[in-house]
């Protein structure tokens, strides 16, 4: 039997195919490494989203926006989701952006990681600044709403609980990493009990930088991972060694995902310690990752926010920008 293919139908039948999507690994950790359901280690290499209410504000939280940050090389996507941010916009609007934004790193085969983007001491609840604020009982609630809309869907594949934990010399007080294990041990009960199933991360001290009190006192939890933002500024050249004492041994049995890393030069909109730096930062961050196995994630695919990865709605590459999209890209197979 003989017949006509209409030329229409065949042009829906080709695109739906090119869009057409495997299903996302659930992944989850082997001794020291991030692995999808086949047991293959899973390295990603990524960027950070400005936080999405920024960006819908900006006009840019759309599919194209994705759909460049992919053809930058991207694997993974960062959601930073500040406190004040998810309080203005309220919970059902916020929700609506994050089921966007979900869905399209799920069109570009695109992990994402849901950050609760807040810096200074959760304990005492100081801040660096207001948009930052946040409290225990509303941490709480968040991680677990985040378990119950989220948790059985692969593509959300991590939860880092709290951005960067710092006292600021003392400034936000004290805080024992007795107290900060504990806390991060009750987020992960109440993501467990909620219907979880992703990978929660935990930060170390000094802005997320220092990991030293894992050694003795690991997160007493299964399946999950560690964080570091080991920006250039926070460690004098050869920064690898220092790397390695400060939180690169945690990678000899634990998983590792550096959830920030960037730099810009001192000529750049919004320069400011720790960032300011070079393509030799690049170089050393990019090289001690491959050859360990770990994760990163540069911050940020923003033209306003510092270290900037692009500086118009063209998305035209900042200089941090050009390397690591040339970086990023180098990993195609």
């Amino acid at each position: 039997m003989k017949f006509k293919l209409d030329l229409s139908l065949l042009l829906v039948l080709i695109s739906a195919a090119i869009y057409a999507q495997k299903p996302m690994d659930r992944l989850s950790v082997n001794q020291n490494e991030f692995v999808n359901e086949e047991g293959e280690i899973m390295v990603f290499r990524g960027v950070n989203t400005s936080d999405p209410d920024k960006l819908e504000k900006d006009d840019l939280w759309n599919e194209n926006y994705f759909k460049e940050i992919k053809d930058w090389g991207a694997t993974i996507v960062r959601f930073p989701i500040h406190p004040e941010a998810w309080r203005e916009r309220g919970e059902k609007e916020y929700l609506k952006l994050l089921d966007k934004g979900i869905e399209w790193a799920e069109k570009y085969s695109m992990y994402v990681i849901l950050d609760w983007h807040s810096i200074g001491n959760l304990k005492n609840q100081l801040y660096l600044d207001d948009m930052y604020y946040t409290t225990l009982p509303e941490t709480f609630a968040f991680w677990k709403l985040m378990a119950v809309r989220y948790g059985d869907r692969p593509s959300v594949a991590f939860y880092e609980l709290f951005n960067e934990p710092t006292v600021y010399n003392q400034r936000f007080g004290t805080l024992k990493w007795k107290e900060w294990k504990s806390i991060m041990e009750e987020i992960i009960i109440i993501i467990r009990a909620n219907g979880g199933e992703g990978i929660p991360l935990v930060a170390g001290f000094n802005w997320a930088y220092d990991l030293g009190p894992v050694k003795e006192q690991p997160i007493d939890a299964e399946n999950i991972g560690y964080v570091a933002h080991p920006y250039p500024q926070k460690r004098e050249k050869p920064w690898e060694p220092k790397w390695t004492e400060d939180w690169g041994f945690v990678k000899e049995k634990y998983p590792v995902i550096l959830t920030e890393i960037g730099f810009c030069d001192e000529s750049s909109p919004g320069a400011h310690v720790p960032v300011i730096s070079d393509e030799s930062y690049g170089d050393a961050i990019s090289n001690y990752a491959d050859i360990n196995n770990i994760s990163y994630v540069i911050w940020v695919f923003d033209m306003d926010w510092a270290p900037r990865m692009y500086k118009d709605r063209e998305f035209t590459p900042s200089r941090q920008g050009e390397y690591f999209k040339k970086k990023m890209r180098s990993y195609k197979k």
